[in-house]
């Protein structure tokens, strides 16, 4: 297989996680010729991180766009709203993508990058990183061989984690749907892809609900300042005290967020930044909570829930004409029940976590495993899918936030049709 050459825009926590394929795992196979993020610190430490490839090093993504291609495929790991204008400049000089979801933050600007890379003839992944999984990739194993026969409907949970809606969705880069995209979209396009992969069918028609009912200024409790740094009255109470839980080492926010730097370091800037800021006065206006229904060709149904109110974790039990199976991500156990034997049948997978830094479940090196034989025209695990195919799922995020805000059932057919 043929090494390849990648230039990574925004070495961020998913930027630097794929950059670390080819510095500490598999640089026979690739190799980091650029990199642009106007962060120093971040500069800094990708050119130390990549020493062995000394990659050119940008504090603007635009200079390497204005440059003949220099790789063979491009790495799009900035923020949301950014992602339309930086994946047109990259398809048009001829570079495949590995584009970090969701794939843009309107359906209109999604159906840009797909034209336009079908158009040029350049392949893009998506980073539904969960297909690459062992978990979901062997769920989706057991239904292609029919051991629950045709799946009838299915119940899909995602629990996002109250510290993790805490420190995304409300004081994160993700708290605003205008200056990021709905939560739906941001949290759980992973979700919507995983249901349309599994099920194996076109989504007709989606109906759902939820709002913003917790994280609000109106549960902010008496005499909370707009910081918590600034003398809470609730400091020892409050579970989102953030001087409490950006100190604690045992959660992944610390290192994604902070990097390096030590207590004291934190606890300063804590007293700046917007992960500071009262979970109650942060100013965010994404959903803390939210439900989907979708029916799929041949009246197969689907419910998927999203909340920020438990521990954190997926898991889904799917019903078939021959059986059933429940699985949980967290736990990593998939158990199939047969109406014919009356048994149950344990899966039992290595448990590594599904947050960031567990590398989703293994789905962030099982990903770039695959980008590597995709890119190079060799065959591919079935967890890749056309850019298309990612775009129609996102359709199902856009169609629920629609609904969600006019109460209405949108049928998808005509939801699509209505974007030309």
């Amino acid at each position: 297989m043929k090494k390849l050459k990648a230039v990574i825009l925004g070495y961020g926590g998913r930027g630097s996680i794929y950059g670390d394929y080819a510095a500490d795992l598999h640089p026979e196979a690739l190799e980091i010729v650029a990199i642009a993020d106007p962060n120093k610190k971040r500069q800094n430490f990708a050119a130390e991180k990549h020493k062995a490839d000394n990659p050119k090093i940008y504090n603007d993504w635009k200079e390497i766009a204005a440059q003949p291609k220099m790789a063979d495929f491009a790495v799009i790991a900035t923020q949301d709203a950014m992602h339309l204008e930086q994946a047109l400049a990259m398809i048009e000089k001829g570079y495949h993508l590995l584009l970090e979801k969701p794939m843009a933050t309107t359906p209109e600007d999604c159906k840009k990058i797909v034209e336009a890379a079908e158009k040029k003839g350049v392949k893009i992944i998506v980073c539904h990183v969960l297909r690459f999984t062992k978990f979901w990739y062997t769920i989706k194993e057991i239904l292609d061989r029919g051991e629950i026969g045709d799946v009838v409907s299915v119940s899909h949970f995602e629990n996002v984690g109250n510290l993790h809606q805490a420190h995304s969705f409300v004081r994160g880069s993700w708290k605003s749907a205008a200056e990021s995209s709905p939560m739906i979209l941001a949290k759980s396009c992973h979700d919507t892809d995983m249901l349309q992969w599994l099920i194996g069918k076109e989504c007709k028609k989606v109906q759902s609900f939820g709002s913003l009912t917790h994280f609000c200024k109106e549960n902010q409790p008496a005499g909370a300042p707009h910081r918590c740094s600034d003398g809470c009255p609730h400091a020892e109470t409050c579970v989102y005290n953030a001087q409490k839980v950006y100190l604690d080492d045992s959660l992944w926010y610390k290192g994604y967020s902070f990097g390096k730097m030590t207590n004291e370091e934190i606890l300063e800037e804590l007293k700046t930044s917007r992960y500071g800021v009262c979970v109650y006065d942060a100013g965010n206006d994404v959903v803390d909570h939210q439900v989907v229904n979708m029916e799929f060709e041949g009246g197969i149904t689907a419910s998927f829930s999203m909340n920020g109110f438990n521990e954190g974790g997926r898991y889904i039990h799917i019903f078939g004409t021959k059986g059933e199976l429940h699985a949980v991500m967290g736990e990593a156990t998939i158990d199939v029940y047969s109406f014919e034997t009356r048994e149950h049948t344990l899966y039992e997978l290595a448990k590594i976590g599904e947050h960031i830094n567990a590398g989703h479940g293994g789905g962030d090196i099982g990903i770039m495993d695959d980008a590597m034989k995709y890119f190079n025209d060799e065959p591919a695990s079935k967890g890749i899918c056309s850019a298309r195919t990612s775009y129609i799922s996102h359709l199902i995020a856009f169609a629920a936030e629609e609904s969600r805000l006019t109460g209405k059932v949108i049928d998808l057919e005509e939801y699509s049709k209505n974007l030309l």
